[in-house]
């Protein structure tokens, strides 16, 4: 059988088939990253989300800490402002949203000023003044403490606690208290009495970097300034001015300026680099869906006390987007959201010199779609992986060993099980049926009894097409090979006059549908059209349907597979994830070859949906199912009265395709063909072909090393096992075999394995 060459290097830059353009369009998509409601309704960017919870955690330290990202005065904050995200709050819309007003009064209340700056805190060299008093000063003065500029307040209160006073009557005694403590802990300069007119602002603005002043010192001293809102800076002074309003109003206008403040002190244009200021729209979405509407907790006229505040704030659902996650095992697996996952997959595929340590994940993916169907915005991590893969391929930096095996299966089903002859009495066919490398190998009398039928009771002759669709090289992103398929295929089927193909498994006919000439029919289709075979015959008890994820967006084929388990008797029992949002058995994309442990969790995650036996139309899906110990059917099976039973090892598939081959031509076609027998004896004890299943390792393998041994004598003696241990050189990879003999012509495999090293003879 032919092989595949390894990658030629890992330093060789071909041509890159994925652009960072077109990964940036996709990951757009996701909107894990997009803030909360409540988060993207503040315009101060309060972390609403995160600081409920921290109050949730009783940890309220970390709640003020965030609170005070916000605005240094918590208690004026908390009493005065208008909480829009309280109103943007997701719960409010199925039922009593969350109390986050009360809530940050809460943090305000049962928490201390955290220390800032440390003991090696620089304070800035500009230095800043601000004229006047008032809630815009307070907060501003609070800000550009923040950022260590030495400030100096020009008001015309006699002293700290009446500037406070100013604009603040809405306080309680405690509050005002507390806050008037942080102030003075804060460190600012004050200049008390001051009566800011002409004179005095001129005598005092050159000692300062920065200006910046109320809104009423503003208009006194220069009432024809023209000043932008959004920069808080008069242009012609290049000042920075103030504004009045509400208490939210005032201290996200201190924040505006005291950016502005921070751009001017650098020679900059306070205009550019500002970022996104203010509230801002959000496309995050979150499923209401079976959340716990459990109403507010009442708060009295002291507000909540802390257990009572940390219990409102244990309703907070902590929105955010994990439709995709949710029915995707892939994604559940790697812990990732799909922009964050996606961007590592793109940056792997760009480098160049080094390890690539995301081939892995990248090669993971089932390719199935469902999140395309389950995410909003239709976010296709499908298509993230496979262009990657094809990108890897491309720049030969994708080594072969993770799909290997899966490329050599469809080369043997393309080569030594490849069969295409039309029906015998017909020079030309109006149609060919076509059943799948996996049916052929699970369930050849399956095949076989469906091919008979379809000769059958089908006018105008079928012809009969074994192999494989170029699924697999088309997964493993080799586009060449999937096109030089294609090409072989469109030749095989225009010998045959380019019939109607019956195609007997959805991820083939989803193949197949690419091809131009292509006109595609699901077996299917045929039987509800001319009905069931006689001694068709459903479950005697109700069953779970497992729609194939070959058969996603197809709701034709979905459709007539329901048809047909409805007319065989069956009783289909509801699970959730079905139809197009159900998820990969674990065989599609090779995810079964490149991580065998997400394939079986994959695989559960299917099965986890009902405890009933499993029917699917998916050969490969039945064989997984099967594999996990669930009884499991595919529906051909049921039509045609046929079991394919326990599932067959990599070696029985391909003799099952091979026998299917040879039965075939023999009985239909009348061609005698030729059996190949050991001229010796080769047999496996149960823990040797567990292992060989487990490890990819054919018989045909063992028998290439056997052959080997009897041809050259050459063996190891291990003297600890009494096994005698012999290698052979196949392909890609030597095989080792451990064995005894039982005789001059018999053989016992105990164990066999593989690696990718070559021994070199030395002279």
């Amino acid at each position: 059988m032919a092989q595949i060459n390894e990658r030629r290097s890992t330093h060789v830059y071909r041509v890159n088939r994925l652009s960072k353009e077109l990964m940036d369009e996709m990951i757009s998509r996701c909107v894990y990253e997009q803030p909360a409601y409540c988060n993207a309704a503040c315009p101060l960017k309060l972390d609403t989300k995160a600081m409920l919870k921290a109050v949730a955690d009783g940890d309220y330290k970390k709640a003020r800490q965030l609170y005070e990202k916000a605005s240094p005065f918590v208690h004026i904050l908390s009493a005065g402002c208008d909480a829009p995200c309280q109103e943007k709050c997701r719960l409010g819309q199925v039922g009593d949203g969350i109390a986050i007003q009360e809530l940050e009064k809460a943090v305000a209340r049962y928490s201390a000023r955290s220390k800032s700056g440390g003991v090696f805190r620089m304070k800035k060299k500009k230095t800043v003044a601000i004229f006047g008093s008032g809630l815009f000063c307070l907060f501003l003065a609070g800000e550009l403490e923040k950022k260590a500029y030495p400030v100096t307040i020009f008001c015309q209160e006699a002293d700290m606690e009446q500037f406070l006073a100013a604009e603040t009557g809405f306080l309680s005694r405690e509050e005002f208290a507390s806050e008037l403590s942080d102030l003075q802990a804060m460190d600012l300069q004050f200049e008390f009495g001051c009566n800011v007119e002409k004179t005095f602002f001129e005598q005092q603005r050159e000692r300062f970097d920065v200006i910046c002043m109320s809104e009423a010192i503003a208009h006194q001293l220069f009432p024809e300034a023209v000043y932008s809102l959004a920069l808080m800076v008069y242009e012609k002074e290049k000042l920075v001015m103030g504004l009045s309003g509400s208490v939210l109003d005032c201290a996200y206008a201190a924040k505006r300026a005291a950016l502005s403040v921070d751009r001017l002190a650098q020679n900059l244009d306070p205009a550019n680099t500002r970022g996104e200021e203010g509230p801002v729209e959000t496309r995050l979405y979150t499923n209401t869906e079976g959340v716990d509407r459990r109403s507010r907790i009442p708060f009295g006229a002291d507000g909540y006390s802390r257990e009572e505040a940390t219990e409102e704030a244990l309703r907070c659902i902590q929105c955010h987007c994990d439709e995709c996650k949710k029915g995707c095992a892939f994604l559940e697996h790697y812990k990732k959201y799909p922009a964050l996952l996606g961007r590592e997959i793109f940056n792997n595929t760009q480098i160049i010199m080094g390890d690539h340590q995301l081939n892995k994940p990248m090669n993971s993916c089932s390719l199935c779609g469902q999140c395309t169907v389950t995410c909003p915005n239709g976010f296709d991590m499908a298509e993230v992986c496979h262009l990657a893969r094809q990108n890897m391929v491309s720049t030969d930096k994708m080594p072969l060993a993770p799909h290997e095996f899966a490329l050599m299966d469809m080369l043997f089903s393309n080569n030594e099980a490849f069969l295409c002859r039309s029906q015998p009495g017909y020079a030309q066919c109006k149609y060919v049926f076509f059943p799948g490398c996996q049916a052929a190998a699970i369930a050849p009398e399956t095949v076989k009894a469906a091919y008979w039928d379809l000769c059958e009771r089908l006018e105008g002759g079928v012809a009969l097409m074994l192999g494989c669709c170029g699924a697999i090289c088309d997964w493993a992103g080799r586009y060449e090979m999937y096109d030089q398929t294609r090409e072989f295929l469109d030749r095989e089927l225009a010998k045959l006059g380019d019939p109607v193909i019956i195609a007997g498994c959805p991820s083939c006919k989803k193949e197949l549908s690419a091809h131009a000439q292509a006109e595609l029919v699901g077996i299917w289709d045929i039987l509800c059209e001319i009905g069931l075979p006689e001694g068709a015959k459903g479950l005697e008890r109700p069953a779970a349907l497992h729609d194939s994820c070959g058969a996603r967006g197809d709701e034709q084929t979905q459709t007539a597979i329901r048809k047909l388990a409805e007319r065989l008797g069956c009783q289909l029992v509801e699970t959730a994830y079905s139809g197009d949002r159900s998820p990969c058995c674990g065989y599609g994309g090779l995810t079964a070859y490149a991580n065998r442990e997400l394939a079986k969790e994959m695989t559960d995650k299917c099965l986890e949906r009902s405890d009933a036996p499993y029917i699917s139309y998916c050969m490969a899906c039945r064989d997984r199912f099967a594999r996990q110990g669930r009884e499991s059917r595919h529906i051909l099976e049921l039509a045609y009265g046929t079991d394919a039973g326990a599932p067959p090892d990599i070696s029985e598939k391909r003799y099952n395709r091979l026998s299917l081959k040879n039965d075939l031509l023999r009985e239909i076609w009348h061609e005698e063909t030729e059996e190949m027998k050991l001229d010796y004896e080769l047999k496996f004890t149960e823990a040797a072909l567990k292992m060989m299943d487990d490890r990819m390792i054919l018989k045909s393998d063992v028998i290439a090393v056997m052959d080997e041994v009897r041809q050259t004598g050459e063996a190891i003696l291990d003297s600890e096992t009494g096994l005698l241990i012999a290698r052979s050189r196949l392909g890609n990879a030597t095989f080792w075999v451990k064995f005894t003999r039982e005789g001059d012509n018999s053989y016992l495999v105990h164990s066999a394995y593989s690696h990718r090293m070559n021994i070199v003879r030395r002279q």
